[in-house]
């Protein structure tokens, strides 16, 4: 019996299938990375906005062609799409032979074996579930690095976000058992550890009855073998000065701030139910820069939320210019039933949308170059990732600047015998708008 996974979606849904493939191998159940070879199928499913949603129908029809063209005997949607839409989305896509919710994932082998014997089944779970140390798990990304989920859901009530009604209110993990996980990764090679949750600067307030991240940061950077830590998704409220100084003093953690701060007008703020002012996102961004030197800033923004005037996305362009953020994500409003936003008047129409987000686009890849090109001369730590295939001697890269998937890469020329997971120094010799060249530096 073989089973193949094409998981879809943010780091944190990797770290679900993650956890479902360690589940099914524990099963006995043989896992294959080739969908023209498994006997089960699955596809972990994000639902956060409408492109997401469409993907992964698409993927699922996809695979279905599996049932005729390969052995598929079973189908199962897993993950938020399933968790959001339940039966109606089985009734809707009767290709498909099960759901397991994003609260469900432990009961993944449940549903392939029901499946198995003909049965369909629809399975969501109450979103109360969080992994553990002792749950197993079968890492997809290369060895050397790995996500470390923290956390699940979350408490915030965003205006415009769904991921509360999927997955759930934000239960942390303790800090044992992350630091029992982590050494485990670290051990296994790991040396570089991600950090993620729906929001990482709120954890530990359910467990402990205050912000912990900087508790867990000091337990963690103790790990022998881990060399970086990066937190990924840390929202303005709860950056504490004391984060800040632990991000600042620990040399294994990465001067790199995640922030997604979605809109710099008080106005929008305020209709998205985000606790930011811009004043205050300006008194953080200063604090930030003036203790961390060097620091990497990234963000993430919407552009066409309901109501956004000329004015509004004006003010939050401006923000971009003077901020000059090292690297930033740029996203089209989605309207998303069931979420306050879905009801708001004044939405904008989709061409207004497009060009909106193409000037910020436009503005950030000119920031980003010029930061790049600053960079020219400079050393930097790179984690080698892999050679290029048509170029022998050119290895690529990630410094701490560069967190997996979401940014650039750093490639480094006459790179010599080194190989993935190596970290090397390297002085940049070219800046580009989302990577940079250099060499080896000894």
């Amino acid at each position: 019996m073989k089973a193949g996974i094409v998981s879809l979606g943010c780091a944190k849904n990797l770290v679900d299938t993650e956890v479902m493939l360690g589940l099914l191998r524990q099963a006995g159940i043989e896992l294959t990375k080739e969908p023209g070879e498994a006997d089960i199928l699955i596809v972990n499913t994000c639902a956060f906005i409408e492109t997401a949603k469409q993907e992964a129908i698409t993927t699922i029809l996809n695979m279905a062609e599996y049932k005729t063209k390969g052995k598929c005997r079973s189908l199962i949607i897993a993950g938020c799409l399933g968790q959001r839409y339940g039966q109606a989305l089985l009734d809707e896509l009767p290709e498909a032979d099960a759901i397991v919710g994003a609260g469900a994932w432990d009961r993944i082998v449940e549903a392939a074996e029901e499946t198995l014997r003909g049965h369909k089944a629809v399975i969501l779970g109450d979103s109360k579930l969080v992994y553990n140390a002792r749950t197993p798990r079968i890492l997809t990304t290369p060895g050397y690095t790995a996500y470390l989920k923290i956390a699940e859901g979350c408490d915030n009530r965003c205006s415009f976000c769904a991921i509360p009604m999927i997955r759930g209110r934000y239960r942390s993990r303790a800090v044992e058992d992350i630091v029992e996980e982590a050494k485990h990764l670290a051990a296994d090679g790991a040396v570089e550890l991600n950090l993620i949750a729906q929001d990482t600067t709120a954890y530990g307030r359910d467990l402990y009855g205050e912000a912990s991240l900087p508790r867990l940061l000091k337990e963690l950077v103790k790990i022998d073998g881990v060399r970086w830590i990066r937190c990924l998704y840390s929202y303005p409220r709860f950056f504490t000065d004391e984060l800040i100084d632990t991000i600042a003093s620990e040399p294994k953690i990465a001067k790199y701030v995640d922030l997604p701060l979605q809109h710099a007008d008080d106005g929008i703020l305020r209709q998205m139910r985000r606790p930011d002012t811009r004043a205050s996102m300006e008194a953080l961004l200063e604090k930030i820069r003036a203790r961390i030197p060097g620091v990497a800033l990234r963000s993430t923004f919407i552009v066409g939320f309901p109501g956004e005037t000329d004015e509004q996305f004006d003010a939050l362009r401006s923000f971009l210019e003077e901020q000059r953020f090292d690297k930033a994500g740029i996203f089209t409003y989605s309207a998303e039933e069931g979420t306050a936003a879905a009801e708001l008047p004044g939405h904008v129409p989709e061409n207004v949308m497009q060009e909106r987000y193409h000037a910020l686009m436009s503005l950030q890849c000119k920031i980003s170059e010029e930061i790049n090109q600053s960079l020219e001369g400079k050393e930097l730590e790179v984690l080698v990732e892999g050679r290029e295939a048509d170029q022998e001697n050119v290895a690529y890269g990630r410094s701490r600047r560069e967190a997996p998937e979401v940014d650039g890469q750093v490639f480094i020329e006459g790179c010599g015998d080194v190989k993935p997971g190596d970290i090397v120094r390297v002085r940049v010799s070219q800046g580009f708008t989302y990577d940079v060249v250099g060499e080896p530096f000894p």
